[in-house]
């Protein structure tokens, strides 16, 4: 399988993606870092955009748009009011970065971005596991429209679970239809989801015609369980998709780096950025 990833290059006609993550599976930033290559496959998967509905509620509050100064697009979610969490390929490269927030239309600069040290970029390329996780830290805080949700507790998550996925990537495959407006979607464990990957899919269309899931722009997006009070509280971050049966595109499977162990991590690395 070649993965896309998610993250996305908003001037562009078509998005930019970093080339070969995992065989048939695409990154999904939309041009992130140098070595990219045009998306011009236009299959109709659904992604969090598609036919998902647009974010509200919580889910909607919890997440910016993380841009660099070549308009690279990817999601991120914020822990704290000036804190946000994205994905580690999300953030390759000495560039200017700042997030907006689709809410308010303000730019806020980012002043540091941690990558987790065990996160390897070529390896992300060659299609392995790695610490797809990174923290941003904003020269301000975010307003107050925007809510901050937590971590969830230390987990494995088991098959057939519904996670809920938030982003603001595209709504059809190889265009920049929907980018920059956040969807949301409901999808389901499957495979053998373990602490380095957890893939999802649209229980509706089972990865085998298009359907709901992540796409270009929605790197770094949140994967969220709902607790018994109807809190949300993320269970891992957006690192690639597939189309149906496996291809390259969208709509088939969405990919996580779970939180699980990377979760201490992220809590002593926060502390370090207040």
């Amino acid at each position: 399988m070649r993965r896309r990833g998610a993250c996305s290059h908003a001037a562009a006609v078509y998005p930019h993606v970093p080339v070969g993550a995992m065989t048939k599976r695409t990154a999904i930033t939309l041009s992130l870092v140098s070595g990219v290559v045009l998306l011009m496959s236009i299959d109709q998967g659904r992604a969090v955009t598609g036919n998902a509905p647009s974010a509200s509620g919580l889910a909607a509050r919890a997440i910016v748009m993380l841009v660099d100064e070549r308009e690279d697009l990817c999601t991120a979610t914020a822990l704290s009011a000036d804190l946000v969490l994205t994905a580690a390929h999300c953030v390759a490269g000495p560039l200017k970065r700042a997030v907006k927030i689709y809410q308010t239309g303000q730019t806020i600069a980012v002043t540091h971005v941690a990558q987790h040290p065990r996160f390897n970029f070529a390896s992300y390329l060659a299609s392995r596991a790695t610490a797809d996780v990174a923290l941003v830290k904003l020269a301000a805080p975010l307003p107050d429209i925007i809510a901050p949700v937590t971590l969830a507790e230390p987990r494995r998550v088991p098959v057939g679970e519904t996670l809920t996925i938030a982003g603001f990537g595209v709504t059809k495959n190889g265009t920049p239809l929907g980018l920059g407006i956040p969807h949301e979607a409901k999808l389901a464990v499957t495979g053998k989801p373990g602490s380095l990957q957890i893939r999802l899919l649209d229980p509706a269309t089972l990865n085998k015609r298009p359907g709901l899931g992540g796409c270009t722009g929605d790197s770094g997006a949140p994967a969220f369980e709902t607790d018994a009070a109807g809190a949300l509280r993320i269970v891992g971050v957006v690192s690639w998709s597939t189309a149906p049966n496996d291809e390259d595109g969208c709509g088939g499977l969405t990919g996580l780096t779970p939180l699980l162990i990377y979760r201490d991590w992220i809590v002593a690395t926060a502390k370090t950025l207040k």
